[in-house]
């Protein structure tokens, strides 16, 4: 990767991301797609910014030829409760922006990395370690458009060699950006939570499941696969990576013991719980780590610790 541009720059992954990847590859050679507010603070000091509406192939050719980008980070995508909400949304976004993408990649011979999900994965899969190669059939638009963009990727790659990559995400746990609407989110909420010492109304019920990653992790597993040798690579879009899983009641025990008078009380959302009922409960990643070297580095207790210190500080700053 040498000029990489970054769409959807300004959302939860996309804002660290780009710190990330700026710190390797240079301020100037890291372009920041950016859409609508909010921006984080100081977005458009780093480095160079470029407006872009994911679903208007125009404005993202027009920034491959100026900045001479050869890889393209498509992060734009609408959460999966909140596509639920709004299905169209979410597949103009979801499978309308990556195909803009995927045709310009193929146009100007760029590389694409596209995040895919757990919410690919349907009430059908496997549950506990689900495997790399299995039955997905989602039953929401988020899980669909996850799907079709492993498939037109899959496509790209094999009819006009476009390098496509991708990983299936788990629920990503960030101490910098709020949540933005995902069944995973209570994960993070839960946390700042503690820090201002409120109660926490947990929209999921006790035993649910879910496979979830902390940000480093998160970032690590995007540029170590784009990273990665082509030559190993016998799955591409997408790969199952995992670092933890639990249910709130084992996330709420971890944070209690850092806040012994914590408060948590359920209060379930229908929506969520019938989104997370119907993702896996753990993955398995065996073929992300022995393709590409994939190893997470943050386990459940090694994340509350790390997610409350930074929060804390943050916390006694705003008050």
């Amino acid at each position: 990767m040498n000029n990489i541009l970054i769409v959807g720059s300004t959302g939860q992954i996309g804002s660290e991301l780009s710190i990330r990847l700026r710190s390797i590859y240079g301020d100037s050679n890291v372009i920041c797609g950016y859409y609508k507010p909010p921006y984080p603070d100081g977005f458009f000091d780093w480095g160079p910014t470029v407006e872009i509406d994911a679903t208007d192939i125009k404005q993202i050719a027009d920034a491959v030829k100026k900045y001479k980008i050869d890889t393209i980070y498509n992060l734009a995508a609408i959460l999966s409760a909140t596509a639920e909400k709004n299905p169209k949304l979410g597949w103009d976004v979801g499978v309308g922006s990556l195909m803009n993408c995927l045709d310009v990649a193929k146009e100007f011979n760029c590389a694409v990395f596209t995040p895919s999900s757990i919410g690919a994965f349907g009430p059908d899969t496997p549950k506990d370690r689900t495997p790399q190669d299995t039955v997905q059939r989602p039953k929401t638009v988020y899980g669909i458009t996850k799907v079709m963009g492993e498939l037109l990727s899959d496509y790209y790659h094999d009819r006009w060699g476009v390098d496509t990559r991708s990983v299936r995400f788990p629920g990503i746990i960030s101490n910098l950006t709020h949540p933005g609407g995902g069944t995973t989110d209570y994960a993070v909420e839960i946390y700042y939570n503690a820090v201002k010492e409120e109660k926490f109304i947990c929209p999921l019920k006790a035993g649910t499941f879910m496979d979830m990653m902390y940000m480093p992790d998160a970032l690590n597993a995007a540029i170590n696969i784009m990273e990665a040798n082509p030559d190993r690579l016998i799955h591409r879009n997408s790969f199952n990576i995992a670092a933890m899983s639990f249910d709130p009641e084992m996330l709420y025990s971890a944070i209690r013991k850092h806040y012994p008078d914590f408060e948590m009380e359920y209060d379930v959302d229908p929506l969520k719980q019938a989104i997370a009922d119907s993702w896996p409960n753990s993955l398995d990643d065996t073929c992300a780590r022995q393709e590409w070297d994939w190893r997470p580095e943050y386990d459940l207790e090694k994340m509350t610790a790390d997610m409350i210190n930074v929060l804390r500080e943050r916390v006694v700053h705003l008050i």
